[in-house]
């Protein structure tokens, strides 16, 4: 092993380690009130909705907005609840999601305790703006953030969603049929022309969204990933 790779690994972990330590006293802004309301009422609210928008869902997305967050001067109580916000709207169905999320935030006479109408409508155009086929670039830093946080691109994690959220809102396709439906989403909103925007061009997510691309464009490789998921959904 070179010393070469060797710095390289000691500066990556370095940096690693400040950056988490900018992550921790960025969380520790946080209105523990604040934390400990969403906590109880909002965050399980994800249990309700498919396979792909669960708690894990949000808790990445709010790990993933107080990461960007503590890069910048941003409040950290408005971080937070936009994010654990961004997908309650589910409950009325994926078309207007982003609405009703947005919506549902305004309503909420509990966060009144917190913020001030500017805020709570800072919030709620962030919400709104979060979605990925959005025709319109964010409104806010917050409507930034939220965006890039949702758009964590794994591309083993997204091939399975895609099959999962196939299989429980098209249950009369078949593999095939399936497969052709995971092929078309993945082209549309991840591919080369696919209307999926990063808004933060250091993010990690540009890396990822790069591999994700290569394996869409290598048509076997997609059909290797796509059998895989499949066979160990099917016996789950």
């Amino acid at each position: 092993m070179g010393l070469d790779f060797i710095l390289k690994e000691k500066i990556s972990l370095f940096l690693q380690v400040v950056s988490n330590a900018f992550i921790t006293m960025f969380l520790k802004k946080v209105n523990q009130e604040i934390s400990d309301y969403l906590e109880l009422e909002i965050i399980p609210l994800y249990d309700h909705f498919d396979k792909a928008h669960q708690r894990d869902h949000v808790r990445m997305v709010i790990r993933q907005s107080m990461e960007l967050a503590a890069q910048m001067e941003v409040d950290a109580d408005m971080v937070y609840v936009i994010a654990a916000y961004h997908d309650v709207g589910l409950c009325e169905g994926r078309d207007r999601h982003h609405l009703v999320s947005a919506q549902m935030l305004l309503e909420d006479a509990v966060l009144r305790k917190w913020f001030t109408e500017s805020q709570l409508q800072t919030m709620a155009e962030a919400v709104q703006d979060h979605r990925a086929s959005s025709d319109h670039a964010p409104r806010s830093i917050y409507g930034r953030i939220v965006a890039e946080a949702d758009r964590f691109i794994d591309p083993e994690t997204i091939v399975r969603r895609t099959v999962q959220y196939g299989l429980e809102h098209y249950p009369e396709l078949d593999k095939e049929g399936h497969y052709g439906r995971t092929v078309q989403h993945l082209h549309e909103k991840y591919g080369r022309n696919g209307y999926l925007k990063l808004w933060f061009t250091e993010s990690p997510n540009a890396n990822r969204l790069e591999l994700l691309r290569q394996i869409i464009d290598d048509e076997p490789q997609l059909r290797r990933f796509f059998n895989e998921y499949w066979e160990n959904i099917i016996k789950h």
